[in-house]
């Protein structure tokens, strides 16, 4: 969906790799992923889980294996459900190849973590094998000693040099089927690392601000971290850590993703905080929306504005907006063209008709 200003972000040419069937970098949309927090040991729990995360739209799902029920359990947990599974992968090579041969999409592990170079050959090799991909996470908590040695604390030239050093040994190893982060929980040190990398890589990016906070905080943070970096062209895949339901981090991380014009699932709306000129309840009317529309997966732009100083503006970018002013009504707009006045007790549920008119309309025009 083109930005109706004409304002678009270009983004950053990487290669493409693939993540099961979901392609990462290139052209493809900046995918949305999350993590489970189950036992993966509790398989029935796990799945639930990833389903959940499936039904607000995430692409990728990690699943962490720290042991070797946990990574054997993943081959049931993959054929249980259809979207690619990323396994968390730490130090133990084994995880990693079991994990691989379970049917893992993607391992998340730092090749220079997990022993001598034989280690690291076996695990490329199941990659190769099982068409699986790897992502090297270089994480500021945790850099190798080497580096803190040289550079006393985690700096963005610390966390490139470890990234490039990670893949460098898959290069050695001709496996070039991986993607990189470089995350922190700090957001300007997150930032420049990534800035710095963009610079000296072609391999597609994973953003994350990592360890951001519970749902307030961590939304800002992450907001304002990945947004930046998003809005230079940086970044394509993501995931917003959150101390919180790992359904909200999917929600959050498509929000950033469609204030930006990036991608779009869902409802768009557009609302005004409220003020002695509104003609309606617009934060109630707002929130009832909200859960009103959490089925609608296509992309739709909403106005709800409380007054006519901003509202008939707003409207015509929108594919459906209310704008409020009158006696206990308003004026409903749809496509940016005024198509009734309604009663303030009508407004919810008219829009929530247009909105699933349209969508309706699309697909029609689809099929």
């Amino acid at each position: 969906m083109e930005n109706p200003y004409g304002i678009n972000i270009k983004r950053r040419e990487t290669r493409k790799i693939f993540v099961g069937d979901i392609p990462v970098g290139g052209d493809s949309p900046i995918s949305v992923q999350s993590m489970t927090n189950t036992d993966t040991r509790d398989i029935k729990s796990t799945i639930k889980q990833i389903k959940d995360l499936e039904d607000v739209g995430a692409d990728l799902v990690r699943v962490s294996c720290p042991d070797e029920e946990s990574s054997k359990a993943l081959k049931t947990i993959v054929k249980e459900t259809t979207i690619p599974i990323i396994a968390d992968i730490h130090f133990h090579y084994k995880r990693a190849i079991e994990a691989a041969e379970s049917g893992a999409s993607c391992l998340r592990i730092n090749p220079g973590n997990i022993g001598s170079k034989d280690r690291v050959k076996e695990v490329v090799k199941a990659a190769k094998d099982h068409n699986c991909s790897i992502r090297i996470g270089v994480n500021g908590g945790s850099l190798e000693k080497n580096i803190m040695d040289k550079y006393k604390s985690p700096t963005p030239a610390a966390m490139v040099e470890s990234a490039l050093m990670h893949s460098e040994i898959l290069r050695e190893l001709d496996f070039h089927n991986f993607k990189i982060s470089v995350k922190t929980s700090n957001v300007l040190l997150t930032v420049e690392s990534y800035k710095e990398l963009s610079k000296v890589t072609d391999a597609p990016l994973h953003l994350g601000i990592t360890e951001a906070g519970g749902l307030i905080d961590g939304t800002i943070k992450s907001s304002i971290g990945i947004g930046q970096l998003l809005s230079l062209g940086i970044g394509d895949t993501l995931r917003v850590s959150l101390s919180a339901d790992p359904v909200e981090e999917i929600k959050v991380g498509f929000s950033i993703l469609k204030s930006l014009g990036l991608r779009h699932r869902g409802v768009n709306i557009i609302s005004c905080p409220s003020c002695a000129r509104q003609g309606f309840n617009v934060i109630e009317t707002v929130e009832k929306l909200e859960k009103r529309l959490e089925h609608i997966s296509d992309p739709v732009t909403i106005s709800v504005i409380g007054c006519v100083v901003n509202g008939p503006g707003e409207a015509s970018t929108s594919e459906v907006g209310f704008t409020g002013g009158g006696k206990d009504s308003g004026m409903l707009y749809v496509d940016g063209k005024q198509l009734l006045k309604c009663n303030n007790d009508e407004i919810i549920d008219s829009i929530v008709q247009e909105v699933e008119r349209k969508v309706k309309d699309k697909k029609n025009l689809v099929i």
